[in-house]
């Protein structure tokens, strides 16, 4: 080791004529090297520093290899001729020597060169000095600073990853987990938290296991956490024998883990004590002045995470109560259906969203399921969405179309003074049929799972969000219409279980069916499947899923029907329109007449649409009586009547009635208000006996209805 202030020592020239005594009184010894021929004169100090008698040094350096280890030989030589090529005037280093014991021990020197006037070096004097007690006292202050660095490093790395914690329980798993703890030396940590003048130990000990009789105390026992919540003060326990005497009650339930000293700290937020954090150690002695502050800092760092786990904790269950009493209590039970909800908090403390689910049961075997998300991640948007959840549930079970009933939901959303708005499917499922007719609001799409585990996306025409489409005057949803067959599943879900940060929404809708597709075939234990996957694909948003599976064999204890508007130049519209009734049809038995009451059905629209204006509204119902019968009517909003003519001499106009006489059994006209229905009725042919003990076929209606005959109805030409 080279010494940077060599030069603090200067020495006289005609030295040692007249040696300096100061040099002796601090045990330097001094030495004068002829370079010209290479004799070393050293006192009587210098030769006592290498552990020379005055009768075994002959004035020559190579004498004092006896004393040089080799490789430190090695070194000073280089430094020294380094010295005297560079034109430099002075040296120093540390080096070590061996004692006579055979030991180690450090030696300083310092040499100043001097010069003839060609600057050619012909001496070297200098002193030497043993420099182990300098050297050790220097080590013991390093190794102290570094061990404040390293506790303090600890203590910063500790405090960083505690800022990321979100509950108590993440600050548990991060203390005892944590490498700062280990870097600390401690074996174990336990915590108490302060609930109602009750200390709950809520970490536990090394084993794994709580002492008997601790896992709730009161402040005012003799246990260590208690002692330092009630003095607001830390406790050093330095020695199994402290621990003993100062804690008898404890001690022995402990005796055996091999604790050899503890810290218990109280955990203190704003001037109060929230509760206590102790650090067991099994190979520790007593504790210094650094060891204290580091852990004291440790704990003001714990107590501060804590408190704002322990409010996270309170503001997230707050909020997620709000938005679970906004939320269905209970799912019926929907004949006809296997039905399952699930709903997975973002746990983003009161950052929770709008998401709903709904199922809505409705006369005639019908039900209605509803997916929605408010926009937000607030408890504004969990409010917004229960009123939400709640009109558009009325305006279902009023009776409403789907379309109706989601443009009367964005009409009120736009009217709630709020500036959130909503997507959301609505879907209303014929049980008996299987028909279900969809109206979707800006939200994604569903998936359709085959009876078979296949499982696809189907596209589905949609609208703009609740409250968007009533601020733009677009409140004619569009209607698509399904069939589901006994077996198959709609599943419907919030944009949380798709969306992911980096990805975008066709990447997430493919992860979706491919997890669909190779889920569990039950129902409640799919969407188990898919709210766990969205904590594994890191999913912070929150997440809602509705699943409706259809069964086969349903028979519906009331007459049902189906229903659907159909606007004015929307051909899309009157296509979905013809697809319901298809379908109806089928599904109740009229597959041999399907063609016909389809044909005529869409006479008596087209009719609608082209004499009328606003559109025209058609429902679909079974009639019940001597004989199974069909009804179809059509709505519209015009209170003149139809009539009956003969073609005209294009052999096209005036026919559409007569071909409604020719098919239906009966047809006719009955006012409704502002506006008129016209109808036709087909006879079904009566379904094949069951056999005994089999279900009723699906679709046999239940509710009588004597219909109208086309001689009751006005004017029916």
């Amino acid at each position: 080791m080279v010494d940077p202030a060599a030069d603090a020592l200067s020495l006289p020239e005609d030295w040692p004529a007249h040696p300096d005594q100061s040099l002796s009184l601090n045990r330097m010894g001094s030495f004068d090297w002829d370079l010209d021929n290479g004799l070393m004169h050293m006192d009587e100090v210098a030769l006592d520093v290498f552990q020379l008698d005055p009768d075994e040094y002959d004035g020559k350096p190579a004498s004092l290899s006896r004393r040089v280890p080799p490789s430190e030989a090695v070194r000073l030589d280089g430094m020294v001729t380094q010295a005297l090529k560079s034109g430099r005037s002075h040296y120093g280093a540390y080096f070590r020597i061996r004692t006579r014991d055979g030991g180690l021990r450090w030696t300083h020197t310092q040499g100043f060169i001097r010069r003839d006037d060609s600057g050619r070096p012909h001496r070297i004097i200098g002193i030497v000095r043993d420099a182990t007690q300098e050297l050790a006292e220097a080590t013991a202050r390093l190794e102290v600073d570094v061990e404040r660095r390293r506790l303090t490093s600890v203590v910063e790395s500790t405090t960083a990853a505690l800022a990321h914690a979100r509950t108590v329980q993440d600050v548990i798993d991060l203390l005892k987990d944590s490498q700062g703890l280990e870097h600390l030396g401690a074996t174990s940590v336990v915590m108490g938290l302060l609930e109602s003048g009750r200390i709950h130990l809520v970490a536990d000990g090394p084993d794994g296991s709580f002492v008997p009789g601790t896992r709730y105390t009161r402040v005012e026992e003799s246990y260590p956490m208690s002692e330092v919540i009630r003095t607001l003060a830390p406790r050093f326990i330095e020695s199994p024998e402290d621990f003993a005497a100062s804690y008898p009650l404890l001690w022995p339930h402990i005796t055996d883990l091999g604790i050899t000293a503890a810290a218990y700290l109280p955990l203190i937020a704003q001037a109060r004590p929230i509760g206590a954090i102790g650090l067991l150690y099994s190979d520790k002695s007593g504790f210094t002045a650094d060891d204290r502050n580091v852990l004291v800092a440790l704990g003001s760092s714990i107590a501060q995470s804590i408190q704002r786990a322990m409010l996270f904790e309170q503001e997230h269950d707050l909020a997620e109560g709000l938005q679970q009493a906004m939320l269905p209590r209970r799912i019926p039970e929907v004949p006809g259906a296997h039905i399952a909800v699930r709903y997975r908090s973002g746990r983003l403390g009161r950052d929770i969203g709008g998401d709903w689910y709904d199922i809505i049961p409705l006369p005639g075997g019908r039900v209605g399921a509803v997916i929605g998300d408010v926009q937000g991640h607030d408890t504004h948007a969990a409010a917004v969405m229960g009123q939400l959840r709640i009109v558009l549930r009325a305006y279902a079970a009023e009776g409403h179309t789907p379309a109706t009933a989601m443009a009367r939901a964005s009409v009120f959303l736009q009217e709630l003074d709020t500036d959130r708005f909503a997507t959301a499917t609505y879907m209303e499922v014929d049980l008996a049929s299987g028909v279900v007719q969809v109206v979707r609001a800006g939200h994604v799409d569903p998936l359709l799972r085959e009876a078979d585990g296949n499982c696809r996306r189907v596209p589905v025409q949609g609208g703009l969000p609740l409250g968007l489409s009533a601020e733009f005057g677009a409140l004619d949803y569009p209607v698509t219409v399904l069939e589901l067959d006994p077996g198959q599943t709609l599943v419907l879900y919030t944009d949380g279980l798709v969306e992911q940060p980096g990805s975008d929404l066709d990447e997430g809708m493919q992860w979706l069916t491919a997890r669909v597709r190779g889920g569990p075939q039950d129902l409640q234990a799919l969407a188990d499947d898919l709210c766990d996957v969205v904590d594994e694909r890191g999913g912070d948003d929150d997440v809602a899923i509705l699943l409706l599976r259809r069964r086969g064999g349903y028979t519906p204890q009331a007459g049902g029907k189906l229903q659907q508007h159909v606007a004015q130049s929307d051909p899309e519209a009157l296509r979905s329109a013809r697809h319901m009734i298809r379908a109806a049809v089928r599904a109740w038995g009229g597959r041999e007449r399907s063609d016909e009451i389809e044909l005529a059905a869409d006479e008596l629209i087209t009719n609608a649409l082209l004499h009328t204006d606003g559109g025209a509204v058609v429902t679909l119902r079974m009639l019940t009586g001597p004989e199974r019968r069909l009804r179809v009517e059509v709505e519209d909003r015009s209170s003149v009547l139809p009539r009956r003519r003969e073609a005209g001499e294009d052999g096209v106009n005036g026919r559409g009635l007569l071909l409604v006489d020719q098919l239906a059994g009966a047809w006719g006209v009955e006012s409704r208000g502002s506006g008129k229905c016209v109808w036709c009725e087909f006879v079904l042919p009566e379904r094949a006996a069951a056999a005994p003990g089999t279900p009723p076929a699906a679709g046999t209606p239940h509710v009588p209805r004597t219909p109208q005959t086309p001689g009751a109805s006005a004017a029916a030409g």
